[in-house]
């Protein structure tokens, strides 16, 4: 049975290998033990309530119950920017007219922005290849919706999703080679990893300060600008159906788009509901899966299940009910994946 959860510190090793097959661009998982269990031990802060508004965030993790191995991990930041400056490029426009020349002209024009800080983010989304089939991507990544949908007093107002912009099969970025490079001396590999583990300073003492011209960059920086990699496309398609677009903001390094949304309006906020349990010796299945979630908030467990549901209850096996950590009549939450995302 595949469940999500919280990251626990028996973790480590799984994600450290995970983090391994991730490549360049997932800046948020680096391989780096003492980063990675700094992560874990954020999450355990966060759900005792023992951390800072700044160091709060939600790591989740896909365990493949009967091989009792992670498989992937999701997460959450709860306020970015708080303590460290949560950089972008914000794509914009300026105006350049002379009526004595006959002259108007619109340019296109990256500008440095903090736009973004104190939002929510959804980030480190990875999914071990070997198990990138059965709707596992989409589930790793929707049960974040899920969480915040129950505890929506625990997040900001609005939510953003950084998305891994294009680099080639050797790892090198066009728009890091056509700009970033220009005022970094290093390559975007090592600029990422940097990034990635919080060593940021060097961003914002090295980055230009006045707006770049997207017309004077090569043709190959700027037809990636906003483009989404190829692996990251399933994921940003899932995180568009739940209601996140894209508002004109992309990353510093490899132009990659910002997806945005209003927490209140994710389809999970609207459409999930609760409903008591059900017990049953087995199940018939549906044609439509669930997200199935325990709402416990520190003991959080959530599965993907077809069973036949309606409004007031869905019916669950003894083995699903003690994967969620609940008892016939306790509530859990439900939300119908769309049958059309299949992925």
């Amino acid at each position: 049975m595949m469940i999500v959860r919280h990251a626990e510190h028996k973790d480590l090793d799984d994600i450290y290998i995970l983090a391994g097959k991730s490549g360049i661009g997932l800046t948020s998982l680096p391989q780096n033990k003492e980063i990675l269990s700094a992560r874990i031990l954020r999450t355990q802060n966060t759900l005792q309530g023992q951390a800072a508004q700044s160091e709060q965030g939600y790591l989740f993790v896909l365990e493949d119950t009967e091989l009792q191995r992670v498989v992937g991990v999701s997460a959450i930041e709860v306020s970015v920017g708080l303590t460290e400056p949560f950089y972008n490029y914000h794509v914009g426009k300026q105006v350049h007219a002379s009526q004595a020349l006959n002259v108007y002209q619109t340019l296109n024009t990256l500008f440095l922005s903090n736009d973004h800080t104190g939002c929510s983010e959804l980030c480190t989304l990875f999914l071990d290849p070997d198990f990138r089939k059965n709707q596992n991507g989409k589930f790793l990544s929707k049960i974040r919706f899920l969480f915040m949908a129950a505890f929506q007093d625990c997040f900001k107002n609005t939510l953003i999703a950084e998305m891994r912009g294009y680099s080639d099969e050797n790892g090198r970025s066009p728009f890091w080679d056509a700009l970033g490079h220009h005022f970094f001396d290093m390559d975007f590999a090592t600029a990422d990893y940097l990034s990635g583990i919080g060593q940021k300073v060097f961003i914002a003492e090295l980055m230009p300060r006045f707006p770049v011209y997207m017309d004077l960059l090569p043709s190959a920086a700027q037809q990636v600008i906003a483009q989404v990699h190829p692996q990251t496309l399933p994921a940003a398609h899932v995180l568009e159906t739940e209601g996140l677009r894209y508002q004109g903001y992309v990353d510093i390094f490899d132009a990659g788009p910002t997806l945005e949304a209003e927490i209140k309006d994710l389809r999970a906020v609207q459409d999930s509901h609760v409903c008591k349990v059900r017990l049953v010796p087995e199940v018939q299945e549906g044609t439509i899966r669930y997200l199935v979630a325990n709402d416990c908030y520190q003991h959080y467990r959530a599965i993907l299940v077809s069973n036949q549901a309606d409004h007031a209850s869905l019916p669950l096996t003894a083995a699903q009910a003690e994967a969620l950590g609940v008892q016939a009549g306790q509530c859990v939450r439900l939300l119908p994946l769309d049958i059309m995302e299949k992925q």
